[in-house]
Parts: C-alpha cells; structure tokens; sequence
C-alpha cells in the first residue's frame, strides 16, 4: 500500500459555478492543491480552500501554458510529494469529454497513484440548453454528436479534428495543416445534432467540407460563446455563411458551435435573458464570512462576481476594554487616554446602555458571552443600541430588539442620537473593532469602549485573483477599512500591476455610507454612493448605475 496523495479529475461545469457538483464543491473545500485551467471561471477558483496551493496550467487555444505531458507529470509529482494530501485537478466541463482526463488518469495508473473521476456538466448540453436549444427534440433530431474542432497537432501547423460522435475518424491524409481526421462523408449524412466543441479557428473549413460532402448549405448553426456565463451570446447562421459570420460577429474563443434543425428552436425557446448587470463583472471587498449575501444578489442580476475580501475580522478570546476618561465608567483608574484595563462579564451589570457599531460587533460579543457561560438575560433592562439596519437586523437574530437606531447610519449619527436621548448619568458601553475610529468617544466622552473583534488586513492575493480584479468593471466598497487596504496591497503591486490599478482607481467605485466614499474618493475612484447604507439600497445603486 503506497503512502501517496490522492487526485480527484474534477469537472468544473461550463463556466456557471451553479453547475458545479456538491461533489466536486465538497472536494475543493478541503484541497491542498488545485491544479487549474483556463476556462474555469473565477468564482469557482473562489470556493478552493484559502490555504490550498493553487497552479495554474492554463491552455491557450494557440499556446500551451503547460504542455499536456508535464501537467500528468506534475499530478504524479504531487502525489508522490504529499502522502495522504488531496490533490484536485480542475478543468472545465466534463475531465472525460475532450479534457484529456483519460491521459492523466492513464499516467497516475502507471505511477499506481489513486484517483477519482467527478464528472461535471459538458458545455456541450448546458450550453446550447442556456442558449434554448435542446440537442435532440422529438421530430427534429433523435440523435446528437460531439466533435472536437482540434485534438492533436498532425503538424506543427494546425490541429486535426477528432470525433466523439461514435463516427469512426478516418486515418490522417495529408500534413497540409489544414484540420484532418473526421469521416466528413458520414458526417454530412448524418441526420442528428452536430456539437463542434472548440475549433472555431477551423470552422470554415469544416462547413466547406461538410457541404462539398453533400450536407445542405442552409443547414441552421449557432455559435454560442462563453456559454452559461453571463457574458454569453449567441449568433445565428447557417452551414453555407459559417465563415463569413464568424469574421463579422467577431466570433471568438471560448464558443461551442451546434448544427442542426433544432437550432431554429433557440428563436422561441431562448430563456436565458439578458439581466440588468449581465456583462459586468464586478469585485466585492467586504468580508469573506459576509459576502455571500451580496454576492447572491448580484449574481442573481446577472453579474460576474470576483470575492476579493480585504480585510478578515477575527474573534477576541475575552473583550478588552479602553478606557478614555480619567476614571472608567466602572470605577477604575486610567492616567492615560486610550489606555487598556481589565475588565469581566461581571462589569456588563455596571452599564445602562450597549452600543454596537457593526455586524462584527454583535457575532463577536455574542460568540464571546455563551463562551462565558452566560446568555442573553444579562442584557435585562439595557437599552441596546445599533449604528444601522443591517447591525439592528443581525441583533434581532439573537433575540434582541433595539432601541436606539439613528436615521444617519453611521457613527456620528449614532453619537449625536445617543448624546440627545441618554442622560448624563448613563454608562455607555460600546462594542466596536480594534481599528475603530473616535467619533463616538468625542461625542460620548464618559462611554468606555469594548473591543471584541480585532480586524486583520489581507496582504496579498493569488495570481489568478489579481488577473480577474485587474479586469474588472467596478469594486464594490463596504467599509472605509477595505479601502484602504485595497489601496495598500495595490501600492505594494501585490494586487494588480501600478498600470491596471490606475486604471481601476478611476472606475466606478460603488460605496455604503459616506465614510466609504469619502475614503475611495480620497484615493481617486469615482463613487457611486448607496442612498441608505443597507446592501439592499446598495443593489439598488448598483442597478441603477447599470440600466
């Protein structure tokens, strides 16, 4: 029994992350390595485990990043190197429909390394599918076939074509590096779909011999590119103006192209609409633990969604308190502002009023007081209050309704209220991050600060994170914090090159709150500012930027 890793060849579906296989989710979560492609998209690098090695062996339609034989060799490497690791090769679609899984899985047999096969979703359903185009349908067409556009070099020239129909591949006649492989003959007899997968470069000359073979020039065909994401499109044609059409509609790489009767079907039958922020890929730096819900929303609406967190927010095993006054709210000596005291959970009693500033505040003070042995009943005849509706929603969670929530959702505005409703003699107790600023402590002097959560900057990000975030639309802001340092890891040229972040910094920049705007328009972005600072009126600005 050898001591080796094992590899998983996992599909990655199309391109639309929602067709990823929980098994193959399940796998990338607990990766220590993910050895990728270049078609899969962004979103789905974003599910890998954060601390999982990542490698890219992207494919260029013209250029091998890495040559299909190292990349069997470097899957056997990592196996041998990491005993008992999980390593994870994903590629786009299905490993088994033209990803060359066959090979790699071929070379770990050899090196007797253990492997296992998750099929994902072939672009040569699911795309035509997101297109409104069924590959068989009752009357039209009983059978499909799947062909490849190129498979392997027959010179150093241009790739041969190949067949996955069950149409046998006649023998290569000629080095003339024009694609050669397929049995046009039986292929232009053939009364089903036809699914050309790749070889978009080679498709003119495929329906000039698919026609001299007798096949009917205006046989219908669809190119469909970037199928599933929402950057898709589809462009109509028939068997007679392929070439033509590919040059005028500037038909690129990655598209699938489908020919047959069940094409015209896509006219009636196409579903997938255009959504106010199809096209548009856009970065959102809120917290990792935070963004899905944001990130729902905008995929939903037809974004391209790059999670790129900025900062991390962690836990504090016990709150440590700062005290600003020459005596603390709960009796103990402090010669200098801002210096740390101890303090327990016994002292909560001494406060009339809790303060919290932010969603992280309440996990943490939550997290913090059941560790504590104690529960929400210590908060008996406290009035509790929230800088905004998104905090005031996270308390109502626990259970807690609060009674203070100024119409200004930020920290000014929670200090101006509070120093209006409270009185003088009331012990205010704020629960806020160790980065937090001193608005409130100079509108509520005598309050005492709790810290419990400390905030971490991320200091760099993955190769092929900078890559997608250099290209991207807009940036999504949510605190002053993920500003700056987005700005910082940008500066150092960890995040995108100086030349790509210029060019981002004068892009839109969506913002919540006035103290995020401020902050990006200090750095040069162009802000775009949510009317309330909700997520919701947040997507709402986004939208309507957009429409």
């Amino acid at each position: 029994m050898n001591n080796f890793g094992k590899v998983y060849l996992i599909g990655a579906g199309p391109g639309d992350p929602g067709l990823l296989t929980l098994r193959a989710h399940d796998i990338l979560q607990k990766a220590d390595v993910v050895v990728y492609d270049r078609l899969v998209s962004p979103a789905i690098l974003g599910m890998c485990n954060m601390k999982a090695q990542m490698v890219d062996v992207g494919k260029m339609p013209t250029h091998h990043k890495v040559k299909q034989s190292e990349i069997n060799k470097l899957l056997v490497k990592f196996a041998c190197d990491m005993p008992g690791a999980t390593i994870a090769r994903l590629k786009g679609g299905d490993p088994f429909v033209f990803g060359r899984g066959g090979e790699e899985a071929l070379e770990l047999v050899a090196a007797g390394v253990e492997f296992e096969v998750v099929p994902g979703v072939t672009s040569a359903i699911a795309v035509p599918a997101y297109a409104g185009i069924p590959v068989s349908h009752r009357g039209i067409a009983t059978s499909f076939h799947i062909i490849t556009g190129h498979e392997k070099e027959v010179d150093s020239r241009k790739p041969e074509v190949g067949s996955a129909s069950g149409i046998p591949a006649a023998a290569p006649e000629s080095t003339s590096g024009e694609p050669v492989g397929l049995d046009f003959e039986t292929l232009a007899r053939c009364p089903g779909t036809l699914i050309f997968l790749m070889g978009i470069g080679n498709m003119d000359f495929i329906a000039r011999r698919l026609i001299e073979c007798g096949k009917d020039p205006k046989t219908p065909l669809a190119f469909i590119e970037k199928g599933t994401t929402p950057y898709q499109r589809t462009v109509m044609a028939t068997l007679e103006t392929a070439g033509e059409t590919i040059v005028r509609e500037s038909v690129t790489a990655p598209a699938i192209t489908i020919m047959g009767g069940v094409v015209k079907l896509g006219k009636s039958l196409a579903w997938k609409k255009n959504l106010p922020l199809s096209g548009k890929r856009l970065v959102v730096t809120r917290a990792a633990k935070q963004s899905s819900g944001i990130t729902a929303r905008l995929t939903a609406l037809g974004a391209e969604v790059i999670e790129t967190p900025m900062i991390e927010t962690r836990s504090l095993e016990s709150p440590q308190a700062m005290c600003h006054s020459e005596r603390s709210a709960v009796g103990m000596e402090s010669k200098d502002s801002g210096l740390q005291c101890s303090i327990d959970w016994n002292s909560l009693a001494k406060f009339d009023v809790l303060a919290f500033t932010s969603v992280n505040g309440v996990e943490s003070f939550f997290k913090q007081l059941f560790a504590a042995g104690y529960d929400v009943r210590v908060l008996a005849g406290k009035k509790i209050a929230s800088v905004g509706k998104i905090t005031e929603k996270k308390l109502l969670e626990y259970g807690i309704r609060c009674d203070y929530v100024p119409e200004d959702h930020t920290g000014e505005g929670l200090g101006l209220l509070l120093r209006d409703v409270v009185s003088d003699e009331s012990r205010i107790l704020l629960l806020q991050g160790n980065l937090a600023d001193d608005t409130l402590l100079k509108l509520l002097p005598k309050a005492t600060r709790w810290i419990v959560y400390e905030t971490l900057p991320v200091a760099e990000l993955p190769e092929w994170k900078r890559e997608a975030v250099a290209s991207a639309d807009a940036v999504v802001f949510a605190s002053s914090s993920a500003v700056e340092n987005f700005v910082q890891v940008s500066s150092l040229s960890s995040l995108v090159s100086r030349q790509s972040f210029c060019q981002l910094s004068s892009q839109k920049a969506f913002c919540i709150g006035r103290m995020t705007e401020s902050a990006a328009r200090k750095h040069g972005f162009e802000t775009v500012t949510s009317d309330e600072t909700t997520m919701d009126s947040l997507v709402k600005k986004i939208v309507e930027y957009y429409a």
